[in-house]
């Protein structure tokens, strides 16, 4: 079968499209920028890309007519704390449209549980994406579900900072809103499920697992799994801005995906009975269970996708392709140079770099710089990386982005996701047993150039101590 998949590079759609080839379909994906996705990973040839931004309406004749069926996975969650209504709305329009002139039965929406009169914007969004999708001319299948429990989704990594960072918890009341969670390993069921089920076409359903917990219990849950002691304590005085900043600089996540989080969280999010998991023979995993099975692919090293797959700043319109000429004129340069003696050895450095095992030299330096990116808004290193020495081109690394990702060239690019009055790019390169090392800085105004003499002698600090731990 011929399947549409929207939304493919992220964190719900790498997960189904594995799914998708492994019960023998061809696979059209939907992406904005084709560098940013990696088609080696899946070694397969039924996997067809094309370059689609459905707020952009002349790129969606990329789409291939003779599909029989489509997953519907954009969101803009993460991007805007103020028009993302509008632009899922817009998205949603253009997609309807379009695919009403294709082949496609069915069209699958994966989508929020929404069972109270006052909605948050995140979850009042979904539900008017959903009135949009259900007016088109092909069978329409909807799956809302609440939080989403597995390694790398949003709602993981958040508990899972708030759990082993903080053994005492002053937390706002919304820990007490219940929730319905789910595991990831369950949802990537339903969706495969529901596929050219006749049963489910024109139907909703909310999907989630089998017990209805608080947040604050959820959190204990995560404690017991991983062995820690930890105590809660709910206070009344702390506000959804509050709550917010809160979030934002105890965990890894963005602020303004911080601030969409807890207007959800305030939200009473239980699915409504129904047959479907009956119907597809689903048998569903506990809190405790998914939160162990995550852990194992974290363990070893098996991390799909991740909230973090998301760009921000600049690459949110911009294509990575773009960027991969660094610029000359009107730039600051630190160019470093180095004699090496084992090229793979080196190469094995440079693609671990970041994450758990640092940047190889004054870590405490980074970190400094990477509180600092966090007080400013930033994305701070509290990102990380998805594997220890995996790298491929869209992945993020601390507070950068992976821009290429090339072993047989022995070049890695990098481009700061960090707050800066400019652009800044760092490369790693290898040639005839030499080591170059580039970090190039594109400044925006008189500030800009300030900034840059302000941190030369740190980057020289920085910079100096790292090629030379590469090297050796």
């Amino acid at each position: 079968m011929k399947i549409l998949l929207t939304g493919a590079t992220g964190y719900i759609g790498q997960r189904l499209l594995f799914g998708l080839l492994q019960d023998g379909h061809e696979v059209v994906c939907c992406v904005r920028d084709k560098q940013r996705f990696d088609t080696t990973r899946y070694n397969t040839s039924k996997i067809e890309v094309v370059e689609v931004d459905f707020l952009n309406e002349e790129t969606l004749k990329n789409i291939p007519k003779d599909i029989e069926a489509a997953y519907y996975l954009i969101h803009s969650m993460a991007e805007s704390t103020g028009n993302f209504e509008e632009l899922e709305a817009n998205s949603a329009y253009n997609f309807k449209n379009y695919i009403q002139q294709t082949s496609a039965r069915q069209v699958i929406y994966l989508s929020g549980i929404v069972n109270e009169l006052k909605l948050s914007k995140h979850l009042s969004s979904r539900k008017r994406v959903e009135e949009i999708l259900a007016s088109g001319s092909y069978h329409l299948t909807t799956l809302r579900a609440g939080i989403i429990v597995g390694e790398g989704s949003a709602s993981f990594e958040i508990i899972r900072d708030l759990v082993e960072k903080l053994p005492l918890m002053l937390a706002p009341r919304w820990l007490e809103t219940r929730s319905q969670p789910i595991a990831v390993t369950n949802v990537i069921e339903y969706l495969q499920g529901v596929l050219m089920n006749d049963k489910t076409f024109d139907q909703s359903y909310d999907i989630g697992g089998p017990e209805v917990l608080t947040y604050k219990e959820m959190l204990l849950k995560f404690a017991k799994v991983r062995r820690l002691r930890r105590l809660i304590i709910t206070v009344p005085v702390m506000t959804p801005k509050l709550s917010s900043y809160w979030l934002y600089f105890v965990t890894s996540t963005s602020y303004r995906l911080a601030v969409n989080l807890v207007n959800s969280m305030k939200v009473e999010v239980i699915a409504r009975p129904n047959n479907l998991q009956q119907m597809l023979g689903i048998k569903l995993l506990s809190y405790e269970e998914a939160v162990r099975l995550a852990f194992e692919q974290i363990t070893h090293h098996n991390v799909l996708s991740s909230w973090t797959d998301a760009p921000t700043g600049r690459l949110q319109h911009e294509k990575i392709s773009e960027l991969i000429e660094v610029p000359s004129y009107g730039c600051y340069k630190d160019i470093r140079t180095i004699a090496i003696q084992n090229e793979e050895r080196v190469l094995e450095r440079i693609w671990s770099i970041g994450g758990k095992q640092g940047w190889y030299y004054a870590n405490w330096l980074w970190e400094i710089r990477g509180f600092i990116d966090k007080l400013s808004g930033g994305v701070g290193l509290r990102r990380g990386r998805k594997s220890p020495n995996q790298i491929a081109p869209g992945d993020s690394l601390d507070f950068w982005r992976v821009i290429y990702a090339n072993r047989d060239e022995k070049r890695l690019l990098l481009y700061a996701e960090m707050k800066l009055p400019g652009e800044a790019w760092l490369e790693f390169r290898i040639k005839d047993m030499i080591l170059y090392q580039t970090a190039t800085f594109r400044p925006h105004g008189l500030w800009g150039r300030v900034y840059w003499y302000l941190v030369m002698l740190f980057h020289g600090i920085i910079f100096n101590g790292m090629i030379k731990k590469l090297a050796h």
